[in-house]
């Protein structure tokens, strides 16, 4: 970074630099300034309102894996004197019939179901019900597998800004009908107050939420912090958390993370952190797309005492001469072991999956340098999973293990990412969605000219640059706020289409109605990558080509002897493979699943004119 960034705090220096670059004919001249957001707050105080006690029953989340289905019902307060007992039942075409009870929980008031046997070929109708009248219907559907497209919508940020129902995202998306939602966070923003706001949540997304499987988990602001480090569960100390641990007694972060993670698949390792509170990362197959849902923030180190203050506040760096080495300090951490381990494993079960995702709270990389309005850069913003940067590295590097498109939110900004590590595009594709409501904009603004911006891309900011911790990043999208576009709120939506491996990546603004023949995503808006995108590395070998007879679309995976590493793994389209590698050397290839498996050792990488093949009978 140079002096220059110093000087860039004030609205007439900018524009007077604009016009300078312009004149000189820069590519990011043609960018329009960030303007200080009006907000028109239509929130106040949450409340919970005195329904009628045959509407007690708020809204209900499920999830199905492995024939398991867990399914929680989110309840207003029950009154003295009512039961606190509720009932699952299934119709079969001419009744309904009990199949579970469950107690209601008086600290959020949730009740939670857990189905076994499930038969998840055919959608079922069900109902919860309550003794005092009420009844919450919906519909568990089949499991996609037949679908040859998979469709998540994904969200993130519902503001307290604004209160009202969300009529427009979900009249768009009973049209576009997805396959899965996805919530990553910052659901309620009322930070002692969870229940009122998960309660009014329920009833802006229930509509959705009640008839497909949904994904819902907590961010910073769900468990009552504005920025959070969770350090494994310790009590933090400092107002604003970057210490490390947990503002909330451990009761009420449980509380919350019970009411929005109870429904989801059994956590891979349940095993409390400090402090007793519980952990949710876990795996979830819908159709066929394998999805890692993680916990960013949970085993993330805080800043403050183990770096350099550089900033007006530990975890903010605006010092123009901060020194980027200074921050990457090996005793931060970032996913931690146990959820690399989780990554690492998962990874290599391909199992009933075609393509894999992961889903968490934000990505990894420093994805914007204006914060809130436009005297707001920031050189490095430690929130963000750009840092540490070594935890990145490693939690890319699993990641990409698998071939895993990335899928979060946080940032209020929409970006599609390529992510680096080593060199340009050597690691996977991340998409964060825009918020669902935006008071506090964010901008992709950067100061430096892009290297290989592509020339038929209409945003200018697009291209190769490092982020404000050193993170190559490739920025293919972004949605800078504008009051046209109601501050670049939206939603997601991603496509994986599993006979060609393409994942269609779609940006949609707030009031744009989908049915219109002129309905218009953000600019920049759809993307279409291909599932090898996210290994991107360039290869320095090959191994033989794989001729593979007896399995179709058989999994691969190949193991670096050597070191004793699995490189990658992954169902392979077709019958026929050449395996990339990244150095010379003497590989295993292990081929199939079940019960047809076939392992080949020794193996000799060749050069890339090489025609040698193997052929493999499974």
């Amino acid at each position: 970074m140079n002096p220059l960034h110093a000087f860039l705090r004030s609205k007439s220096l900018i524009a007077a630099l604009t016009v300078i670059v312009a004149a000189a004919g820069l590519v990011w001249a043609s960018e329009s300034i960030p303007e200080p957001i009006t907000i028109d707050r239509k929130g106040g105080k949450p409340s919970i309102p005195d329904v009628p006690r045959d509407q007690a029953i708020c809204f209900a989340l499920y999830t199905v894996q492995n024939n398991i289905l867990k399914l929680s019902a989110q309840l207003y307060p029950l009154r003295d004197g009512e039961s606190r007992e509720v009932t699952l039942q299934i119709h079969d075409g001419e009744n309904w019939n009990t199949i579970a009870r469950s107690d209601v929980d008086a600290a959020g008031w949730l009740a939670t179901f857990r189905i076994e046997n499930w038969d998840h070929s055919r959608d079922h109708r069900y109902r919860v019900t309550h003794p005092g009248g009420a009844k919450y219907e919906g519909r568990i559907r089949k499991d996609p597998r037949d679908k040859d497209e998979i469709v998540v919508a994904a969200f993130t940020g519902n503001s307290n800004g604004d209160r009202s129902m969300r009529e427009d995202i979900v009249r768009n998306l009973k049209v576009q009908d997805p396959d899965l939602l996805f919530f990553s966070g910052d659901q309620s923003y009322d930070h002692r107050a969870h229940t009122a706001a998960w309660l009014l949540f329920g009833r802006q997304f229930g509509e959705l939420i009640k008839d497909r499987p949904t994904i819902t988990i907590p961010d910073d602001h769900d468990v009552g912090q504005g920025n959070l480090w969770g350090e494994g569960g310790k009590v933090s100390k400092l107002p604003g958390g970057a210490d490390g641990g947990y503002i909330m007694p451990p009761e009420y972060v449980n509380m919350v993370q019970r009411a929005q993670t109870s429904h989801l698949p059994d956590p891979y390792d349940p095993t409390p952190i400090e402090q007793g509170i519980t952990v949710y990362y876990t795996s979830l197959n819908v159709g066929g797309i394998d999805f890692a849902i993680i916990e960013d923030r949970k085993w993330k180190t805080g800043p403050a005492g183990l770096i350099p203050k550089q900033g007006p506040r530990p975890d903010h760096i605006n010092d123009p001469n901060y020194d980027r080495e200074s921050v990457d300090v090996p005793e931060a951490r970032l996913l931690g072991d146990r959820q690399l381990k989780f990554l690492r494993e998962w990874g290599q079960d391909w199992g009933g999956a075609d393509m894999k995702a992961v889903l968490s709270q934000t990505i990894f990389a420093g994805g914007a340098h204006i914060h809130g309005s436009h005297n707001g850069r920031l050189l490095a913003d430690l929130d963000s999973n750009g840092w540490p940067q070594a935890g990145r590295a490693r939690a890319l590097e699993e990641m990409r293990r698998c071939f895993a498109f990335h899928i979060a939110g946080d940032q209020h900004l929409a970006t599609v990412i390529h992510h680096g590590i080593n060199s340009w595009e050597d690691a996977g594709v991340s998409f964060c969605v825009p918020s669902i409501v935006n008071f506090y904009g964010r901008w992709w603004w950067p100061l430096e000219e892009p290297k290989n911006h592509p020339a038929d891309n209409p945003l200018p900011f697009t291209g190769r640059y490092y982020d404000g911790l050193g993170n190559k990043l490739t920025m293919q999208a972004y949605a800078n706020p504008k009051m046209e576009n109601h501050n670049a709120a939206g939603y997601g939506l991603v496509r994986f289409q599993k006979p060609s491996r393409k994942i269609v990546i779609e940006c949609w603004p707030r009031h744009v109605d989908v049915t219109h023949l002129n309905a218009a995503q953000h600019p920049g808006w759809p993307i279409t990558i291909d599932q090898a995108d996210n290994y991107h590395r360039q290869p320095l070998a090959y191994l033989p080509t794989l001729n593979i007879t007896g399995q179709e679309n058989p999994v691969v995976q190949i193991v670096d002897e050597y070191l004793g590493e699995v490189v990658y793994t992954l169902r392979i389209r077709g019958a026929k493979f050449r395996p990339k590698v990244f150095k010379e050397g003497t590989y295993t290839i292990r081929v199939g699943e079940g019960d047809a498996q076939r392992e080949l050792t020794g193996v000799k990488s060749v050069s890339e004119d090489d025609t040698s093949e193997l052929e493999i009978a499974l």
